[in-house]
């Protein structure tokens, strides 16, 4: 599983009928839930009609099929995609619109489906049973990955999050815009933009040590950010409000479908590596809390909206 994939899921997975019984639906729903919940998105096929299947009380859907569904609508990782095959008549005819939006726009996971809808595709990598998961290329329980110190290896990782995330903590204490090693983190966040509603957006860093020139210091932090991002905010369509704090070291992506863990932040070096791993949901919402200015966890020294 890469620290945050898309997936689209079959509506067989769901309904109990296509397990041994109740008790097997439900171990097949527990194997996803939190994968999804903590670092997935999941295809809401045919502009959101997928998702409305669980509204009939015509089929046996296992009780927690609802509860999932609301979840991953509830957290924003239900992704409209637009018809690709006439309308669906069956569970084998969802999967082939699954495979086509896949197609279309490739899945960074893929398609999850149970052993019924499985055999009409028995060649297709991209179409795993649910309860043959671990097998499956794409879906890997690793939450960390390596990846080089540059914007390409950042786009590739972040994509996902900058397009469909509602909202983006970019906590680095280091972050210096006019610095060269920085310039990527300004692509980074136009990559954000382009989309309604625009999603919010926060910028965390330290205030250098010297407690003689702190007034200064924070004069020169915020002359920097609105001299640097304010036209790439401004053509992408964003705004970010800055949170400038007494001391911190670690470095975050916080957002709401995933939170990352950043070795190295958001600098580049080339010709070096680094390693960012996925946080669980309660680590992700304990370093939000730590970076609310009411926590009182760090002492706030200075914040600014920009533009």
């Amino acid at each position: 599983m890469a620290l945050l994939a898309d997936y689209a899921i079959t509506p067989d997975v769901f309904d109990i009928t296509r397990y041994s019984g109740q008790d097997a639906c439900g171990l097949g729903l527990d194997r996803i839930r939190e994968p999804l919940l903590t670092g997935g998105l999941v295809r809401d096929l045919r502009d959101g009609q997928w998702r409305e299947l669980f509204r009939e009380p015509s089929r046996p859907w296992h009780r927690r099929a609802k509860e999932v569904v609301k979840k991953l609508a509830r957290d924003g990782r239900l992704i409209g995609f637009p018809p690709e095959c006439p309308s669906p008549s069956s569970d084998r005819e969802w999967c082939a619109e699954a495979l086509a939006s896949h197609r279309r726009s490739p899945l960074r996971g893929g398609v999850i489906v149970t052993g019924h809808v499985k055999d009409a595709f028995p060649d297709e990598s991209a179409i795993e049973r649910i309860d043959r998961l671990a097998g499956a290329t794409w879906w890997t329980e690793d939450p960390a990955v390596r990846l080089n110190r540059e914007l390409a290896d950042y786009r590739q990782h972040l994509d996902l999050v900058l397009c469909h995330a509602n909202s983006l903590q970019f906590i680095d204490a280091y972050i210096d815009p006019e610095q060269g090693r920085y310039r990527a983190f300004l692509d980074l966040l136009a990559g954000a933009g382009g989309r309604r509603p625009a999603p919010l957006i926060e910028i965390h860093r330290k205030c250098p040590d010297d407690h003689d020139r702190i007034p200064q210091n924070l004069d020169h932090i915020e002359r920097v950010f609105r001299e640097e991002l304010t036209e790439t905010l401004r053509i992408a369509g964003l705004t970010a409000r800055v949170f400038v704090w007494d001391d911190f070291h670690a470095r975050y992506l916080l957002s709401n479908v995933v939170g990352i863990l950043l070795e190295n932040g958001f600098d580049t070096r080339p010709g070096e590596q680094t390693t960012w791993s996925r946080l669980g949901r309660d680590s992700r919402d304990d370093i939000q809390r730590e970076f609310d200015e009411a926590s009182g966890r760090h002492k706030l020294r200075l914040k600014f909206m920009l533009p």
